[in-house]
């Protein structure tokens, strides 16, 4: 724990020490909220769940933004070569991987939760269910996890930020996609019905839709921490390999 702690201070400090957290969580407040406002049409709708104004942009920003902040985790170590130098330390791959994450997504957990007024607004204005909005906004944050841990993998594999931002978005929005009921509508036109179950099964939409209906079920969670997990350990061995 001290040495993941370490990483974790280390990384907020580079993050806010520089405009780049701030950029990050200016942009998706703006973002955010002018779809809310705007295309989301909170309040015509009268969405006081903030299901369709609100949550249901998350994914779609997240897969942009969050390779934007985590593509500098392991990309940057090997451009300035302080990775040789990590790996001089008596510090466990996976405690810096660990550290690193953390730190990233502690600035997507800020940028989320300064988007709480909104929530002040919806008790103001109407009678919502608070349940369901607090669910949404864990299916919204497990997202930007599993998009962060995907940037993660891709930022081991390469030490140029761009080939690793583009990789990234590419993939978080696959991931995006593969669920996402339109699409499997058109799919499921030519596509037989286990291959099509598979992809919804193995899309992050379907568990993240499930949150925002309020629904807490056993294989969301799983789904969640199973991607997580892989792909953090996927970026231990990669470094170890290298490493050695």
């Amino acid at each position: 724990m001290k040495h993941i702690w370490t990483i974790l201070k280390r990384e907020l400090t580079s993050y806010f020490t520089q405009p780049t957290a701030y950029a990050i969580i200016l942009i998706f407040l703006l973002l955010s909220l002018l779809f809310t406002f705007t295309f989301g049409g909170f309040i015509p709708a009268g969405d006081a769940n903030l299901e369709w104004s609100f949550l249901l942009i998350h994914p779609l920003l997240y897969s942009i933004l969050v390779p934007a902040v985590g593509m500098r985790l392991w990309s940057d170590e090997k451009r300035t070569g302080t990775i040789e130098l990590l790996g001089t330390f008596p510090l466990p791959p996976w405690a810096a991987i660990i550290g690193k994450f953390l730190a990233a997504s502690t600035v997507w957990f800020i940028a989320l939760l300064l988007t709480f007024p909104l929530v002040i607004t919806v008790n103001y204005l109407g009678s919502p269910d608070n349940g369901r909005i607090l669910s949404g906004y864990i299916g919204s944050f497990l997202t930007c996890n599993v998009f962060l841990a995907i940037t993660v993998l891709v930022s081991a594999c390469t030490r140029d930020q761009v080939v690793c931002l583009i990789v990234s978005v590419m993939l978080c929005v696959l991931t995006l996609v593969c669920g996402h009921e339109d699409i499997i509508r058109e799919i499921a036109k030519f596509t037989p019905s286990y291959l099509v179950e598979g992809m919804i099964s193995l899309g992050v939409w379907d568990h993240f839709r499930s949150l925002t209906r309020g629904l807490f079920r056993y294989q969301d969670m799983v789904w969640f921490t199973s991607v997580i997990l892989t792909c953090l350990i996927g970026t231990s061995a990669i470094l170890s390999a290298k490493r050695a």
